[in-house]
């Protein structure tokens, strides 16, 4: 299929479907010469559109691949499109070719760049905000009630044919309707995931390190100490990016100011709780269930508790699995390439 014949792909943000701009489809020089290195095998979508306005380096087997083979990779590349899986550190970015002008990201966190090692070789980064609050907060919401409801003992109980009989205390869990929700990081997915607790009739309150505007805030409490929210959050959802002053935030000292039997939800990253702290408030009982998409050393290298206890009802970081997210996201790293590509300012910078 030719560049010319592939069909154009509307870029799709949550529900909304934005048709495509003529502007960002204009034949510009340096854009139709410019070769993307794409890291991962991207949605089909997304794909054809890549084809149809780049030349491409695909990954079609969806390999990961090492330090060294994405250094050799983007030989002659002029961009990188890559996912949170490609580790770009300091000395990976220092070693790519003098070719390479931008990094698009197909994600929001960009913690796996170097952002200060891409700056000093001039290098644009570029990430995909917005698009995946949806499917994120509905996760959340997941995490939450498997963990509450025992959903994780539940699924296993049934499919090993365990399940024979019932009785008025079998597999009691906790009604969340009603409860305190507290959310750390009232950004884009927190303020979504704040909605939908709202739907199960549940008092917000977040701690964020600026307070929002009333209209943003749409009721719930603010604290302005991380320590005053979680005394208050019989369910804790953490919603906050991976940065020096996030990891480990969630420790034993902190776990100990919750509420006894609270429950502990994580869609943000593994780097903001201490695992072991967590462990042992779960087998002590202080927490009473963990509902988690993401891990500290994910995906292989999870702590084995997280695998074994009952009371922890995990998933393999499925935030924004949603067809329409991964398309969306794709579009929007794009979008970002087709503007520094066609000469103008990206969207999405973030370096």
């Amino acid at each position: 299929m030719t560049r010319a014949n592939l069909p154009q792909s509307p870029s799709v943000y949550n529900s909304v479907i934005l048709l495509p701009s003529p502007l960002i489809y204009q034949e510009h020089p340096m854009k139709q010469n410019a070769r993307i290195f794409v890291t991962r095998k991207l949605p089909v979508a997304v794909e054809q559109r890549l084809a149809r306005d780049y030349q491409c380096d695909f990954n079609a087997t969806d390999t990961l691949y090492n330090a060294e083979e994405l250094v050799q990779r983007s030989a002659d590349c002029d961009a990188i499109l890559c996912c949170h899986t490609e580790k770009l550190n300091e000395s990976v970015i220092a070693a790519l070719p003098e070719s390479i002008r931008v990094i698009a990201n197909f994600s929001v966190g960009v913690d796996h760049c170097d952002l200060d090692a891409a700056r000093a070789r001039k290098i644009i980064v570029t990430n995909t905000p917005d698009v995946l609050s949806d499917s994120t907060a509905e996760i959340a919401m997941l995490c939450m009630l498997g963990a509450a409801r025992r959903g994780g003992e539940g699924y296993s109980l049934v499919r090993r044919d365990g399940w024979h009989d019932w009785s008025p205390t079998f597999m009691l869990g906790k009604q969340v309707t009603g409860k305190r929700f507290g959310i750390v990081g009232m950004g884009r997915v927190g303020q979504v995931t704040a909605r939908r607790a709202r739907g199960f009739d549940m008092e917000v309150h977040y701690h964020n390190r600026n307070r929002l505007d009333a209209e943003l805030e749409q009721g719930a409490i603010y604290h302005q100490t991380l320590e005053s929210l979680l005394s208050v959050s019989d369910v804790l959802s953490l919603h906050c990016p991976n940065n020096p002053d996030s990891v480990g935030l969630l420790n034993a000292a902190r776990i100990a100011q919750l509420p006894d039997g609270a429950i502990v939800v994580n869609t943000a990253r593994g780097t903001v709780v201490d695992d072991e702290a967590l462990v042992e408030a779960l087998r002590s009982g202080k927490v009473w269930a963990a509902g988690l998409d993401v891990f500290n050393n994910e995906p292989s290298g999870i702590h084995p508790a997280y695998r074994e206890l009952p009371n922890v009802f995990v998933l393999p970081h499925l935030g924004s699995a949603t067809e329409q997210t991964r398309d969306a996201m794709g579009f929007r790293a794009l979008d970002n390439l087709d503007a520094i590509f066609s000469g103008r300012e990206a969207g999405d910078r973030v370096a």
